[in-house]
């Protein structure tokens, strides 16, 4: 296969929104998209809680990249798709670091310990991190009312998840933290990517570069760690690897190269408020009457951003 053509530096990046080589979606198609993932990200959580309950974390971790490599792997087989250029390699690793290594083993960690209400802690923090990397990164410059917007709408889902947490801090958080950086790193540079190759083939080539690590720490994995086969597992399981680990993905950057990292970040205000709705279906888990009022509050919080200039 021979390596996909295409300049890197920042005028061309400005100059070729595409996906492609086709029109980029419209900003409502883009936002769509983007929302779409983060109903995709949602899930993740109590998935992972699902998926803990047969498998070990470094277990569930390893056989999650690897089936969502091979998945990717097959879509680019069937399609023929060329090698990203050379260029493309160091931020394909940056993603594959950040969004399939770095924040799935991270979280899950922390799971084990942390309720998926605690977790959301990271989720709330997430738009505004990835804003700012995107800042420094991609040199994007949104409006004061954009920034506004995204620290009321951090502090509203930092109040909540802390508060629907007992207010406590846990030995995850460190995990949690970290994960946090990771993840927003691994969003940034593969929305910019995003801009200059297809989305989808952006997280297909993280998941396939990180294959040689995910397939013997498979493995390994499970020779140490005991599997317990339940309905639940399996289900966790399929859906971060398939559902989270790539489709999610998919949507999520080309929603991002549709209407920009910082716009598609802040839709993501609503991704702890979702999970926590999920805990309390799939889990079990209880929801204060603050919920409600978070919501709204994140709501308009998210059609600001949206509608702020830059």
């Amino acid at each position: 296969m021979r390596a996909q053509d295409s300049a890197t530096g920042p005028a061309t990046i400005a100059a070729t929104q595409t996906d492609g080589g086709k029109a980029p979606a419209p900003r409502s198609a883009g936002t769509i998209l983007a929302a779409l993932g983060v109903v995709a990200f949602s899930l993740t959580f109590p998935a992972t809680a699902w998926g803990l309950e047969g498998f070990g974390p470094w277990s569930l971790v390893a056989v999650r990249s690897a089936l969502a490599a091979i998945i990717a792997g097959g879509c680019l087989l069937a399609l023929r798709v060329p090698l990203p250029a050379p260029p493309h390699w160091a931020g394909l690793a940056v993603v594959a670091g950040g969004v399939v290594l770095g924040f799935p083993l991270l979280t899950t960690l922390a799971l084990r310990s942390s309720t998926t209400a605690h977790a959301a802690v990271v989720v709330g923090l997430l738009p505004l991190t990835t804003a700012v990397f995107s800042a420094l990164r991609v040199g994007v410059r949104p409006s004061r009312t954009f920034w506004l917007a995204a620290l009321a709408g951090a502090a509203a889902v930092l109040a909540f998840t802390v508060q629907q947490s007992g207010g406590a801090l846990t030995g995850a958080d460190a995990y949690l933290f970290g994960a946090l950086l990771v993840c927003a790193a691994g969003y940034t540079e593969g929305g910019r990517l995003a801009r200059v190759m297809p989305g989808w083939q952006v997280i297909a080539w993280a998941l396939v570069l990180c294959l040689p690590l995910s397939v013997p720490a498979s493995l390994i994995a499970l020779s140490y760690e005991p599997v317990h086969l339940t309905a639940h597992a399996v289900a966790g399981l399929l859906w971060v690897a398939a559902g989270s680990q790539f489709l999610g993905l998919v949507v999520w950057y080309r929603g991002m190269a549709a209407v920009g990292i910082p716009r598609a970040s802040q839709l993501q205000l609503a991704q702890p408020l979702l999970t926590l709705v999920w805990s309390v279906l799939l889990l079990g888990e209880q929801l204060t009457p603050a919920a409600p009022l978070t919501a709204a509050a994140v709501l308009v919080c998210i059609v600001v951003t949206q509608r702020a200039r830059g």
